[in-house]
């Protein structure tokens, strides 16, 4: 809690949800002799990192060699989304929806955790907007036992055909309006990401309120990372400002909703969360 800067209230969170968590991640791993894959699906700034970090350090401390993998650092280099928007859909500039991750990284990385040896796991510069260098990426000791995968579309199907023709906000209508970009990433969904999803043996979902509350937690990670680049000696502007933190989840609404109504029933763990980030609905545990 001291090191991730989490107000007092957040023990009793954990007694709540992380530690239990913990615990049936640790009932499901035993006499297993393949790594077990945990997929936590949650919107943007809903504590996917902090519940992902937490549960991790609990892991290990009961003697699982536990490895985790953000979704968010799988994405594409920002040359090659620039070459995607110029050949496919100028919004696939914008990281995000599926199609801008590198899904044979992501596979590459899960087979060489069920192996001897050091896995380096990749990292994404979000400032930056850029895959960060090799030398930042996090050395692993394989084989792993359990991998935490992480990120806001983690476990997601695409969408039936028909639903795709409405646009869900001014971005989709104004600057998708031929369906080309969404049509894209539902089948991105139907094709490479469903070969990273069905990897998963567990699968966490944790949902939000409402879009609007998603919106709300993003703006507060912004916020944070804000400060966190001034104290870091970087340029604050780095962040998004308002405007600019508007049309970029706008790239998320259409994915996030469905999720939130798709996902849940299918999960083998369903957390429904108010907007204080408090679980109000548990079940499979």
């Amino acid at each position: 809690m001291a090191q991730a800067g989490l107000p007092p209230r957040f023990a009793g969170l954990a007694g709540r949800l992380h530690i239990p968590l913990a615990a049936r991640i640790a009932q499901a791993c035993a006499g297993r002799d393949t790594p077990l894959v945990v997929g936590l699906c949650a919107p943007q700034g809903a504590g996917k990192s902090t519940l992902t970090a937490l549960v991790t350090r609990l892991l290990r401390n009961r003697g699982l060699k536990t490895a985790n993998l953000s979704l968010d650092d799988l994405y594409l280099t920002h040359a090659e989304r620039l070459a995607l928007g110029r050949t496919v859909h100028p919004l696939l500039r914008t990281r995000g929806v599926p199609g801008t991750h590198d899904i044979p990284l992501g596979l590459s990385v899960l087979d060489a955790l069920t192996r001897p040896g050091r896995v380096l796991l990749p990292r994404f510069d979000k400032p930056a907007d850029d895959r960060a260098p090799v030398a930042d990426f996090e050395p692993f000791e394989g084989p792993a036992q359990v991998i935490l995968l992480e990120g806001w579309c983690v476990g997601a199907r695409p969408q039936p055909e028909a639903v795709l023709d409405e646009p869900v906000n001014a971005l989709e209508r104004e600057e998708d309006p031929a369906g080309v970009w969404r049509g894209f990433a539902n089948a991105a969904l139907a094709g490479p990401y469903r070969g990273l999803f069905d990897r998963i043996d567990l699968l966490v979902a944790m949902s939000a309120p409402d879009f609007a509350t998603v919106r709300a937690w993003r703006g507060q990670q912004e916020q944070r990372l804000r400060h966190d680049l001034t104290a870091r000696g970087r340029d604050p502007r780095l962040a998004m400002d308002e405007m600019a933190l508007d049309r970029f989840v706008a790239h998320y609404q259409r994915l996030t909703e469905w999720i939130a109504r798709d996902l849940p029933p299918r999960a083998n763990i369903a957390i429904r969360l108010d907007a204080e980030r408090e679980p109000v609905e548990m079940r499979g545990f």
